[in-house]
């Protein structure tokens, strides 16, 4: 995940970015993926500990089944991260394409739609989440 970060550091950015980009605190620390890669990692670790708690309760309860909206919540975290780093990397791209140099340059209008695009991402996480979330609540109020 950290590759795009380290090639970034190592070669520079791609255009003079000048002293306004160094006034823009939320530009996280002039690396273009920093979002994406943290939204992943982070997302990972949120899944792992989802499925830890769907694992020990299915030894608490038996009969205990991941099924239903619980699998869809699998499948809408797992694309909605997947997206988020196709959005973080290719999409810086395909935005710098349309805007050029949008990163490190006051070009409100690319930063938007790229941080725009990203959020949607992040929204079907936290509904995925939810999801799972509802799932193991019914789960473990069937151990009551």
């Amino acid at each position: 995940m950290s590759f795009g970060m380290v090639l970034h550091y190592v070669v520079g950015a791609r255009f003079d970015t000048g002293p306004e980009f160094l006034k823009n605190v939320t530009l996280w620390y002039a690396c273009p993926w920093t979002l994406s890669t943290a939204v992943v990692i982070g997302g990972a670790l949120g899944m792992i500990a989802i499925g830890t708690v769907y694992a020990m309760l299915g030894k608490m309860v038996s009969g205990a089944r991941v099924e239903g909206l619980q699998m869809t919540a699998l499948t809408l975290c797992t694309l909605s991260l997947i997206a988020i780093f196709l959005t973080g990397y290719v999409g810086y791209f395909v935005i710098d394409r349309f805007w050029p140099a949008f990163y490190y340059t006051p070009v409100k209008d690319g930063k938007n739609v790229w941080l725009f695009m990203q959020l949607a991402c992040m929204v079907l996480y936290a509904a995925g989440v939810f999801l799972a979330f509802n799932g193991i609540r019914r789960t473990s109020h069937a151990m009551a």
